[in-house]
């Protein structure tokens, strides 16, 4: 059932077309779009095949030519607004007769110049197409790509009391975090986000050129099947533009929507505490981390009375005064309080310097001071605050680099050093860089690596190397600092979190070009392998047989066999 309760025809969508060269019908009957609000939802509204355009000139363009990280910028010819699935259809069938390259964005967040380049000439900005509903036909959750994460919450939370296991900011975009198989701090009790999902439309040109959009469901069977699949971490920009996507669980039954996703717990118990780099020694330092992941190996298979608790140990750089520890249990586990306490002696054990209270940010969050004494919260409350409070995802000038591991099991004592030395390091002044080590595994390690595209179904905790900085002359300081870190730290690995007993690889949402550089990955292990692993075969024939022209690429999407 679309927004609007009409449902188009294939006549009136052809007509609609006007003659574009290379339109086609949809593969499946879809819903009608409604249109947004706004400037471009009134032109929309006006002709629901033509999107709203911005042109160099026009006082928008400034600020839709680059996303979130602003050393990534472009020059397009058009940055079009879209807000329907025939806008889209219509806009890559120009694109595709005309051989222009195109991009796409829903929230900004692509950490690599993958949508903003030196050659990319036509960006569809999906930031309007941002609806959350129940579409009936589909016994599904509808949602579109440009509906960020927070919104996405809200809407599914105070509609009908339901939740997908999402990440925690409230600016990321669906379109790409789903796409790469995104996590978020119900992953251990509920498992990843695209473990939920169960159908995907997708606009797609085929070998003569074509444009069409494509609905592939988990019931499917063959390519449109592995069109499915592919969407549940194969990535984005690799097999066509999203439009829309369904959730509903596997196994849920009924027509109640209220039943047909995961149930946010009322409350969750919250914890943070911090350690003051002043007083942290090597030896305190080094008992923290490795408890952190002797806990984390004990804890990684599916059950057990730990799936609702995740956990963040934020190790940031010297100059931001601390290293923190943030903890989350939802509040429906039993003997919630006992389970946290229980962790966080386990973490603390032996580490001769007691936790203070956190004053300074921390990671993507804000001082959280309130939470040394643990507490409980409201899930929506925890959710929007812990999403929200950290002012370097809304800072205008941002520029950053980020880096990723999987790690089966926790990190060597050479490992530990090399960690203490780079953020202890004084050649960098920069509160904003960090390493934060996640918790992983519990239902994440539920299904099968084949199952989902997102191959990593064994890994204990995951590990996000950034650094985050506003001036262009601090560039060259940060990227050599935390180039340095990595290659260091899996230095006996050739460089990367190759495949081994103790890593898995990297986590494609958190992109990292020089994985695809020998200098920087020396390992016999190319970057796709790093991503996907045995995955990416099945990733390879599913693009050819869906964008045989390879008409949607970047830098490191899923190649043609």
């Amino acid at each position: 059932m679309s927004r609007t309760g009409k449902q188009p025809t294939r006549r009136s969508l052809l007509a609609a077309a006007g003659g574009v060269a290379g339109v086609t019908a949809l593969g499946h009957a879809q819903p009608a779009l409604a249109a947004p609000g706004g400037a471009a939802g009134a032109a929309a509204a006006a002709d629901p095949v033509v999107a709203a355009a911005v042109v160099p000139g026009d006082p928008r363009y400034g600020d839709l030519r680059a996303g979130l990280n602003q050393r990534w910028t472009s020059s397009p010819d058009r940055i079009h607004l879209v807000s329907t699935t025939e806008q889209v259809v219509r806009i890559v069938a120009e694109a595709a007769a005309s051989r222009r390259r195109v991009t796409v964005r829903s929230g900004g967040h692509c950490y690599e110049e993958f949508v903003y380049n030196a050659d990319v000439e036509v960006v569809v900005d999906m930031s309007e197409m941002n609806a959350v509903y129940f579409d009936p036909d589909r016994n599904a959750f509808a949602v579109e790509p440009g509906a960020t994460l927070g919104d996405v919450y809200d809407r599914l939370f105070r509609g009908w009391g339901v939740t997908v296991p999402g990440g925690m900011c409230y600016s990321v975009g669906a379109g790409g975090h789903v796409a790469g198989g995104g996590w978020g701090l119900l992953c251990r009790r509920d498992g990843l986000i695209v473990d939920h999902l169960y159908a995907v439309e997708v606009v797609t040109v085929d070998a003569a050129g074509n444009a069409r959009a494509v609905v592939a469901t988990r019931d499917d069977t063959g390519p449109l099947h592995d069109l499915w699949w592919a969407h549940t971490g194969g990535g984005g920009g690799t097999f066509g533009i999203v439009t829309r996507y369904w959730f509903r669980s596997p196994g849920a039954a009924g027509t109640d929507p209220s039943a047909l996703l995961p149930k946010p717990p009322a409350e969750v118990l919250v914890s943070a505490l911090s350690w003051p780099w002043a007083k942290l020694t090597k030896a305190d330092f080094t008992t923290l981390v490795r408890n952190f992941g002797t806990w984390h190996e004990a804890q990684s298979a599916p059950g057990g009375t730990t799936a609702g608790l995740v956990t963040l140990l934020n190790l940031n750089h010297v100059s931001a005064g601390e290293i923190g520890l943030l903890t989350q249990v939802t509040g429906d586990t039993p003997n919630a309080e006992a389970v946290l306490q229980d962790c966080l002696d386990h973490i603390t054990r032996g580490v001769r310097i007691a936790p203070t209270r956190p004053s300074e940010n921390s990671s993507e969050h804000g001082p959280l001071a309130n939470f040394f004494v643990p507490r409980r919260w409201s899930w929506l409350k925890a959710t929007h605050y812990l999403g929200t409070s950290n002012q370097v995802m809304t800072n205008p000038l941002l520029r950053g680099d980020q880096k990723s591991a999987y790690h089966r099991r926790g990190f060597t004592a050479a490992q530990i050093s090399t960690l203490y030395q780079h953020l202890r390091s004084t050649q960098l002044d920069n509160p904003m860089a960090q390493v934060v080590v996640s918790s992983y595994g519990a239902q994440v390690n539920a299904l099968a690596p084949g199952d989902t595209a997102q191959v990593h179904r064994d890994s204990a905790f995951k590990v996000l190397y950034q650094a985050n900085w506003t001036e262009t002359e601090d560039d060259a300081a940060n990227l050599a600092w935390l180039r340095g870190l990595y290659r260091e730290t899996y230095a006996d690995k050739g460089g990367v979190p190759a495949p081994d007993r103790q890593t898995s690889g990297c986590f494609v949402n958190y992109c990292d070009i020089d994985l695809s550089d020998a200098q920087y990955n020396s390992s016999p292990v190319p970057w796709h392998d790093l991503y996907w692993g045995g995955n990416y075969p099945r990733l390879q024939r599913t693009k050819a047989h869906w964008d045989p022209t390879d008409f949607f690429r970047h830098g490191q999407s899923v190649r043609l066999p």
